[in-house]
C-alpha cells in the first residue's frame, strides 16, 4: 500500500511576466497550483499513487483544473463540483533584493464553502497509506476547518498515517479565528509535521523560542516540546532556508524522529528560477522517503532536501522533476552539465 490522499484547494495562478510589477503588467501567465496539489504532483512523478480530494467550480476553469490533475496522473474520482468560483492567487515575482508578492483571491470559492458530510471519507480512505493536508486549508474558512477535522477523524479510524505541512499564511486567517484556536486539535492527529519550531509553537498556542538549527545538540529538546503537545507525532521535519536575496537561497533540512536529529547541510541555490512550491517539493520528498522501506532516516531527509533544491530550478508551482533526477543529484550530479 503506497497510496497518498491530499486534501486542499487547487488554485489558478496568475503571475506577471519577466518579473514585472503588478502596476506595470498588461498580461499574466496562467497556470495551476496549491500546496496539496503540488505535493500530489511530485509524488506522482516519483511513482506513488496519489489522489486529490477537493471541490472545483462547475465551469470551464474548474474543468481546466481537473484536466491539469489528470495530466499529472493524479486520481480525481472523488472530486466534486460546485457553482461557486475557483480560487485565484496573483504572483508578482521578485528579483535580487526585491521580494515576491502574493495576492489571494479565494473568498467564497468552491473550496472555502465546503461543508461537512459532503465527502465520503470512509470510501476514500480504503487502502490508503498517508493522508496529507496543510495549515492553508483550515485557514480559509470555518467550514474548511470543520471538514479538515472530519477528514482527520475518518483517517484515524481507518488507520491511515497523517501528515501536515504547517504552511502559516497570515493573509489567509481572516474569518475571526486564530491558528492557535483551530490547529492544536487538528495537529493532535498527525504522525508527520513539516514546519519550523517557532511556527509549530505559535499554532499550538505556546510561546515562541529562537531555535538555532546550527546547534544540533540542542534541537532534540526543542522538537520534544512539539512532540509532547502532539501525542501521535512520529516525525517532525524543518526546511532550512537562508535567503541571501530573492535569487540566492541556501537550503538544507532537518528530520527528528523523537530520538535523533538528522541534518542535511546547506547547499547554495543560485540563480533561483521560482521559489513557489519549493516547500511542497520538500514535503513530497519527505513522504516518499517515509514510504520507502529501504531508506534509512538520513536518506529520507537528504531526498526531501534535494527535491526542494531542484524545484528552485522549475518555473511554476509544480515540481517537474523525476525520481531518477533526484537520485542522480543525490549521487553528486549537481553540476548542471548537459546530459548527452
Amino acid at each position: 500500500m503506497r497510496k497518498v490522499i491530499t486534501f486542499g484547494e487547487i488554485l489558478m495562478r496568475l503571475s506577471t511576466e519577466n518579473k514585472l510589477r503588478f502596476s506595470q503588467t498588461n498580461t499574466f501567465n496562467l497556470s495551476f497550483g496549491g500546496s496539496e496539489f503540488n505535493v500530489a504532483v511530485s509524488l506522482a512523478n516519483f511513482g506513488i499513487e496519489t489522489e486529490m480530494v477537493t471541490i472545483l467550480s462547475n465551469n470551464d476553469l474548474g474543468k481546466s483544473a481537473l484536466k491539469e490533475l489528470k495530466k499529472h496522473s493524479i486520481e480525481t474520482k472523488h472530486i466534486t463540483f460546485s457553482d461557486d468560483r475557483l480560487g485565484i492567487y496573483f504572483l508578482e515575482e521578485g528579483s535580487s533584493l526585491r521580494s515576491s508578492n502574493v495576492i489571494y483571491d479565494r473568498s467564497n470559492s468552491a473550496m472555502t464553502n465546503i461543508k461537512t458530510n459532503e465527502i465520503n471519507w470512509e470510501e476514500i480512505f480504503k487502502n490508503v497509506s498517508i493522508f496529507h493536508w496543510s495549515g492553508i486549508t483550515p485557514a480559509l474558512s470555518k467550514s474548511t476547518a470543520d471538514v479538515c477535522l472530519e477528514a482527520l477523524q475518518f483517517a484515524q479510524k481507518a488507520g491511515v498515517k497523517i501528515s501536515c505541512d504547517l504552511n502559516y499564511r497570515a493573509k489567509l486567517w481572516k474569518y475571526g479565528r486564530e491558528p492557535f484556536e483551530i490547529m492544536p486539535k487538528l495537529l493532535s492527529y498527525c504522525h508527520v509535521i513539516l514546519g519550523d519550531i517557532d511556527t509549530a509553537l505559535f499554532m499550538l498556542g505556546q510561546e515562541k523560542i529562537n531555535p538555532n538549527y546550527q546547534e544540533i545538540d540542542g534541537l532534540n529538546k526543542q522538537y520534544d516540546t512539539i512532540f509532547k503537545l502532539c501525542p501521535t507525532l512520529e516525525y517532525m521535519s524543518t526546511t532550512l532556508r537562508y535567503s541571501i536575496n530573492h535569487d540566492y537561497q541556501q537550503i538544507g533540512g532537518v528530520l527528528y524522529d523523537g530520538n535523533q536529529v538528522y541534518v542535511t547541510p546547506l547547499k547554495d541555490v543560485t540563480p533561483v528560477l521560482d521559489r513557489i512550491g519549493t516547500g511542497d517539493a520538500f514535503m513530497a520528498g519527505l513522504l516518499f522517503g517515509l514510504l520507502n522501506e529501504s531508506f534509512i532516516k538520513q536518506q529520507i531527509i537528504d531526498f526531501a532536501t534535494i527535491s526542494c533544491i531542484l524545484k528552485h530550478t522549475i518555473k511554476g508551482d509544480t515540481n517537474w522533476i523525476s525520481l531518477e533526477e533526484v537520485q542522480n543529484a543525490l549521487n553528486g550530479n549537481l553540476s548542471g552539465k548537459v546530459n548527452r
